[in-house]
């Protein structure tokens, strides 16, 4: 196939996705660059090899690695097990272990989407701060971060630096959506844009020389500082694995400590 779903088009566009020329994914991936520019023309076709060889060169996520072996009439190679799958059960346990080693300060597991997979109980005490029936108000099938943010009946009446944190955000999702080829993430762009302001949408200017930008959330009286540190799985070969995240919320001041070691207690 040499269409928009064919091979041929999607070495081409996730070479141009990472800002590489065939020259450079030549030299990355030891694959020559006569060969490159024949498989982007439709003129070579890919063994299964070459398209694993090609993928990894270009850090493609494994569910489109998937589809590119599907475009090129080869059987997918990387399953999407569930959390619960057995198989998994590794996985969910060591996310289990981070999430609630990290109490008594919230911390989630998401996927690609920004969709909350796991929580544990301090986000839980969190999103009740901030309001009971929060996530009914923001909607969706599942807890969307995005959603909880940017969503009309969302969090940013509570954001007290919503002017410095919103854009930050905003285009950190639409970075992750274009880096990693996520579709979903851009439905649930697409889904909020309109309800945005054009601040939001802007790019983000430079902000103040700090180590880093917390979220400051104020709410009946509550004064609440969180900054975010993100892990990853290094050697995912499984799809669902590949696309989750673990986000850990630390206090950005004593006092949020200190309000979240109290709630932990009480």
């Amino acid at each position: 196939m040499e269409g928009a779903g064919g091979f041929p088009h999607l070495l081409r566009t996730w070479r141009q996705r990472r800002r590489l020329s065939q020259l450079d994914l030549s030299l990355s991936s030891g694959v020559s660059q006569r060969h490159v520019s024949f498989l982007e023309s439709g003129r070579a076709q890919p063994s299964r090899g070459m398209i694993l060889q090609l993928s990894e060169a270009l850090a493609v996520p494994l569910r489109e690695r998937n589809d590119w072996l599907t475009a090129a009439g080869f059987a997918p190679v990387f399953k999407a097990r569930p959390l619960e799958d057995p198989q998994m059960s590794q996985v969910l346990g060591a996310v289990r272990m981070m999430l609630a080693n990290h109490e008594p300060f919230p911390a989630i597991a998401l996927d690609r989407a920004w969709n909350i997979r796991l929580a544990n109980a301090s986000f839980d005490r969190l999103s009740a701060m901030l309001g009971a029936d929060l996530w009914v108000r923001v909607g969706g099938p599942q807890r969307n971060l995005m959603r909880l943010f940017f969503h009309p009946e969302g969090i940013r009446p509570f954001v007290a630096n919503w002017a410095a944190i919103a854009p930050l955000l905003w285009h950190r999702a639409r970075r992750e959506a274009e880096a990693l080829g996520g579709e979903e993430m851009r439905r649930v762009l697409e889904d909020l844009a309109p309800h945005q302001d054009a601040p939001t949408l802007r790019t983000p200017e430079e902000v103040a020389l700090v180590p880093v930008l917390p979220v400051v959330l104020e709410k009946d009286g509550l004064h609440i500082s969180l900054f975010t540190v993100i892990a990853t799985f290094g050697t995912a070969q499984d799809v669902t694995a590949d696309e989750l995240r673990i986000e850990s919320l630390f206090p950005a001041d004593e006092a949020t400590a200190a309000l979240f070691r109290t709630a932990a207690e009480g």
